[in-house]
């Protein structure tokens, strides 16, 4: 990697605005926002391992998902609401670099998530009757152990390319968390190669979990398009539908945030998109995947119920 010649030893964060009215609408808008994306994603945790009918592989992998949004979401957020309201909008280098390894390993975790879900779901409707077998509990623990190892790895290799480089001159980041390629302007030395590693490896993994995600619902509709009852093929479309709605915004902001050069322009741009990706998503998912299920409505109102009871006891 060379030798580490850092002589900055903070980054100031220039977040959304610098007008301090919008900085306190922002700080409160997202404030709402982030805590509605923690009681969500809390709240859809506790509600499958709290419920039994809920402990299947479907909802295994959507505890997994709103773990990493509620991690994901508390990595950048807090600090973004901190840097609204503060005089000193500043981050240490370590901290920004811890940021940037939990941004990176996250999004990975996310993508390959997201692409197990799609396989479980072409297993149950392409292959219902050995779906209990195939999709055993050790199974399912391997499946979303592997987007968790290899997101931390990849987290680990991105950010040591960070720390290679330089930072000897401005330490003003374009934008309200350590992100990579505004961070990669402000270095004093060669960012070829950080440069080339970070495309190459959000290209590839971009593009091979897609890959994998396109190719399970291919098998999907084949499978669904044999389903002879119309009920049965209305009910598997609608839970293609909302899990193919996430992928795309999930997806599509992913392209748009990494798959360019780090020119100033594509740094604004980035920046806007980056608010609707580390924010709003992480706050929508649980709504998508699974607020507007059967099963989860049934085990939320179970849950109040039970609640109920046990106060009026009390």
């Amino acid at each position: 990697m060379g030798t580490n010649f850092t002589t900055v030893t903070e980054f100031i964060l220039l977040g959304l605005t610098n007008l301090w009215e919008l900085e306190i609408l922002g700080f409160l808008l997202f404030l709402a926002v982030y805590t509605v994306t923690v009681v969500g994603n809390t709240a859809m945790i506790v509600l499958i391992v709290a419920d039994a009918r809920l402990h299947t592989p479907m909802y295994f992998f959507l505890s997994h998902l709103s773990f990493v949004d509620l991690c994901f979401s508390s990595n950048v957020t807090p600090k973004m609401l901190e840097v609204f309201l503060s005089a000193k909008k500043t981050i240490s280098y370590p901290a920004c670099l811890v940021q940037c390894y939990f941004f990176i390993a996250l999004v990975h975790v996310e993508m390959y998530i997201l692409a197990v879900m799609a396989f479980d779901r072409y297993m149950a409707i392409g292959n219902p009757l050995l779906y209990g077998s195939r999709m055993s509990k050790r199974a399912c623990v391997v499946l979303v152990l592997v987007p968790y190892v290899y997101g931390a790895l990849t987290g680990l290799m991105e950010t040591m390319w960070t720390y290679s480089l330089a930072f000897c001159g401005p330490n003003e980041i374009n934008h309200f968390y350590c992100a990579d390629p505004p961070l990669i302007r402000l270095a004093c030395s060669d960012t070829s190669r950080k440069e080339t590693s970070m495309f190459v490896v959000a290209g590839c993994n971009l593009s091979f979990s897609l890959f994998l995600i396109f190719l399970s619902y291919f098998y999907i509709f084949r499978a669904i398009l044999r389903i002879h009852s119309i009920t049965g093929r209305h009910k598997a479309f609608s839970t293609c539908a909302s899990h193919m709605t996430a992928v795309t915004i999930f997806y599509v902001t992913l392209f748009v945030m990494y798959l360019r050069p780090p020119s100033k322009e594509s740094v604004e741009q980035g920046k806007m998109v980056a608010v609707f990706y580390t924010t709003v998503i992480p706050m929508l998912n649980p709504m998508i995947y699974s607020l507007r299920n059967k099963d989860v409505k049934e085990a939320l109102a179970n849950q109040l119920s039970r609640k109920e009871i046990y106060f009026n006891e009390k």
